[in-house]
C-alpha cells in the first residue's frame, strides 16, 4: 500500500502542478510568438503538396505555440522539488518514500529527460526565433541534430555498459542473451529508433495520449519489477503529460515540439533497457513504432520504385487523414490503439 502511494501521489502532484503551470506558459507562448515562423509545406517532396493542404492547417502550424513539451519536464522538476520540500518539512515515512530520484534507478533516466528536452528546445527555438534559412529546418540542421543524439546515445550506451554493467537483452520466454560491448551500439538504435517516431506529433492530443499510456505501462512494468522509484519517475511523467494533455484536446493551445517529443522518447528507451522490457517496445509503443516505420516503408519505396508510394502521405497518422477520417477520429483511435497494446505489452512483461 504505502509503495502504491509512494508512486501515485506524487503523479497526482505533477498532474496538479501542470494545470497550474499551464496558463502561466501559455502566456508567454503567444506572447513571445513561439510557433513556426514558415509552414513546413516549403520543405515537402515535389507532387506531394496538393495531399498535404487537403489536410493540414497552414494558419495553425504559424499561429500555435510548438514548445509545450516544456510543461511536462518542468512538471516533473517541480514535483521533484515539492516532494523534497515535503520530506524537508515533513520528516515522515511516507515523505520520505516519495522521493524518487535513485542513483541506481532514476538518476539517469531524469538526467536524459533534461539533457533531450533541452536539445529539442533549442531545436524549437532555432526554428522560432532563428534568422534566414534556420527557421526552415534545414538538412543540416537535422544533420546536427542527429550528431548530437547520436553522441548522447553513445554517452548513455557507455554509461550503461560501463558504470551499470549492462550488457545483455531480455528475450521474452528465453532469457537474457549477452551483447558485450555490442550492447552500446544496439542501444544507440533503439534511441534512435524511438526518436525517429517524433513525428507522431501532428495532430491536436495524437502525441500526448499515445505517450501517457506507454508511460502508465511503465508505472505497472517499473511497479512489478521491483523498480518503486522508477515506476514513481515514470508515473510523474504520465501526471505531466496528462495535464499537457488536457490543453492539447483539440483545438490545441499549444504542439507538444521537439522539446517534449525529443526528450519523452529518448527516456523512454532509457527506461525500456532499465525494466529489460527493449524487445517489447513495438508492443509496448505500438503507435510510435508503426509510425516511424511508415516513414521508412514510404522513402524506401520511393526510392526503390521510381517515386511511387505506399501510403497518401507519409507518417502513417496523416494517410488516414488524407483517407477523410477526420482529425479527431485519428487521435481518438489511435488512443484506443495505445491502451490496448500497453496493457498487453504489461501482460506479456509479467508473464514472461
Amino acid at each position: 500500500m504505502t509503495n502504491a502511494i509512494k508512486i501515485f501521489l506524487p503523479a497526482v502532484i505533477s498532474f496538479i502542478v501542470g494545470i497550474i503551470l499551464t496558463p502561466i506558459a501559455t502566456h508567454y507562448f503567444y506572447k513571445y510568438r513561439m510557433w513556426r515562423r514558415i509552414s513546413r509545406d516549403n520543405n515537402l517532396p515535389e507532387n506531394s503538396n496538393n495531399v498535404f493542404n487537403k489536410i493540414h492547417d497552414h494558419n495553425a502550424e504559424v499561429s500555435t505555440p510548438r514548445t509545450g513539451g516544456m510543461i511536462i519536464w518542468i512538471s516533473v522538476i517541480l514535483t521533484l522539488a515539492v516532494v523534497s520540500l515535503l520530506d524537508y518539512l515533513f520528516v515522515s515515512e511516507l515523505s520520505n518514500k516519495m522521493y524518487f530520484i535513485s542513483r541506481s534507478q532514476t538518476l539517469l533516466p531524469f538526467f536524459t529527460l533534461i539533457v533531450a528536452s533541452l536539445i529539442g528546445l533549442g531545436d524549437d527555438f532555432l526554428q522560432i526565433f532563428g534568422k534566414g534559412k534556420w527557421t526552415t529546418d534545414p538538412m543540416v540542421l537535422r544533420y546536427i541534430k542527429i550528431g548530437i543524439i547520436l553522441s548522447l546515445g553513445i554517452i548513455i550506451g557507455m554509461w550503461f555498459y560501463v558504470k551499470l554493467g549492462y550488457s545483455s537483452i531480455y528475450i521474452p520466454w528465453y532469457g537474457f542473451v549477452n551483447l558485450g560491448y555490442l550492447f552500446i551500439p544496439f542501444f544507440i538504435l533503439v534511441m534512435i529508433s524511438l526518436w525517429s517516431s517524433s513525428v507522431i506529433d501532428g495532430v491536436d492530443g495524437l502525441s500526448g495520449g499515445v505517450l501517457a499510456s506507454i508511460f502508465t505501462a511503465y508505472t505497472l512494468i517499473a511497479f512489478f519489477n521491483n523498480q518503486v522509484e522508477l515506476a514513481t519517475f515514470c508515473a510523474v511523467i504520465t501526471g505531466g503529460t496528462l495535464a499537457f494533455l488536457w490543453f492539447n484536446i483539440p483545438p490545441a493551445r499549444f504542439y507538444m515540439g521537439e522539446t517534449g517529443m525529443i526528450g519523452l522518447t529518448v527516456t523512454l528507451s532509457v527506461i525500456a533497457f532499465l525494466t529489460h522490457t527493449v524487445l517489447l517496445l513495438p508492443i509496448i509503443a505500438f503507435p510510435l513504432f508503426i509510425t516511424s516505420l511508415s516513414n521508412v516503408i514510404q522513402i524506401g519505396s520511393r526510392k526503390l520504385r521510381n517515386g511511387k508510394k505506399v501510403f497518401l502521405f507519409a507518417p502513417l497518422h496523416h494517410h488516414f487523414e488524407a483517407l477523410g477520417w477526420p482529425k479527431y477520429k485519428v487521435t481518438m483511435r489511435y488512443w484506443i490503439v495505445s491502451i490496448i497494446t500497453a496493457i498487453l505489452g504489461v501482460i506479456i512483461s509479467i508473464i514472461s
